[in-house]
């Protein structure tokens, strides 16, 4: 039923109990009020907070204790809005401080998803406000890659794999499919952009009162990938290096001046060669991708599990020296789990 566009399905004998609480989720308002009153908003400045930033599996342990093990998982507090960028393992924890942080106030959140690979869905089953009656969770995505978002993400919920289903999440959850490249959560203007990865993935990019966010954790440079696909086909190699061109302009404007940019920088230059076609980054593509865009702050995200900290370490050491030599004066730093970012409000920089 959810697969055919279905927004609940019940199954008899149907109890009373069921129904209303079918009811309640179908009423629930699109999107989640604001945890801010309007008062506030003006002097609350916008944050980050990264609670997953590595890819394709969790890796704990004394050689990811700086960077952290837990993948995909960002918070956004900006404008009275709580949005959460993917529901990697490192949501669990954000699920925790939440409750601890807000104690019995009820929890309103949107979740945006940019694809339903493991790495990006697999905490949300962990995520402890969806436990609770009294919270109201959006999930956005983008259809899901062969199935709908929301079929996938109750998928891996289903009883072979674990004991509780989405549809019994007490929280008032409620998954809603993007059609559109721009909508708004509250007063936050979000722009969507697909990424260049295997199945359907996308970016985002919030535009808050203290300037832009984007993340987009999982993509592949153009060029190397479709001009060895046109030599594998017997495509003109010219037009093949022209469409990468043209699509990497696109991927420059979506990024352009924005304050912080989240980006995948999963492979060395050396370890791309032999993951062409994987969906992610060599180091050199996506600092010059943001060096393009003028971007301000880059964060070096969804590291490859196989490496340790040290191997990051040398990673963001090679990456500070491109951008030394370009001249230009973007700060760069390594993605760390737990580190927060706050973004300047238009009248703090007016005070410097």
């Amino acid at each position: 039923a959810l697969e055919a566009g279905a927004d609940e399905f019940l199954l008899k004998p149907i109890t009373w109990e069921v129904l209303r609480e079918s009811i309640d989720r179908l009423l629930i308002p699109q999107r989640p009020r604001a945890m801010t009153s309007p008062e506030e908003l003006g002097s609350v400045p916008p944050r980050i907070k990264l609670w997953g930033v590595r890819g394709s599996l969790p890796v704990p342990g004394p050689a990811t204790v700086r960077y952290g093990g837990n993948t995909s998982c960002v918070e956004v507090r900006a404008d009275g809005e709580i949005i959460v960028l993917d529901a990697g393992t490192g949501i669990r924890a954000l699920g925790l401080a939440l409750e601890k942080e807000l104690g019995p106030q009820t929890i309103k959140l949107t979740l945006l998803i940019t694809h339903t690979h493991w790495d990006h869905i697999q905490g949300l089953p962990f995520f402890s406000p969806a436990y609770n009656s009294k919270n109201l969770i959006q999930i956005l995505g983008y259809e899901g890659a062969r199935a709908g978002l929301g079929a996938i993400l109750a998928g891996q919920m289903e009883t072979p794999f674990f004991p509780v289903s989405l549809r019994q999440l007490p929280s008032h959850l409620a998954i809603e499919e993007l059609k559109e490249m721009e909508f708004h959560i509250g007063t936050v203007k979000v722009q969507g952009k697909f990424a260049n990865h295997p199945g359907i993935c996308a970016g985002y990019r919030l535009f808050t009162s203290a300037g832009s966010i984007a993340y987009m954790p999982d993509n592949e440079p153009y060029e190397t990938l479709k001009v060895q696909l046109a030599a594998q086909n017997g495509i003109d190699g010219k037009k093949a290096r022209n469409f990468a061109g043209a699509e990497r302009a696109k991927m420059v404007e979506f990024l352009r001046d924005c304050e912080v940019a989240i980006l995948d920088a999963q492979y060395t230059d050396e370890e791309y060669k032999a993951h062409v076609g994987w969906g992610h980054s060599s180091l050199s593509s996506v600092v010059g991708l943001a060096l393009d865009a003028n971007v301000k702050r880059l964060l070096l995200f969804h590291h490859d599990p196989s490496h340790d900290d040290d191997m990051i370490d040398r990673m963001l050491e090679q990456a500070r020296s491109l951008v030394a030599k370009s001249g230009k004066a973007m700060v760069i730093e390594g993605a760390r789990e737990g580190v927060e970012i706050l973004l300047e409000l238009p009248a703090q920089r007016q005070l410097r």
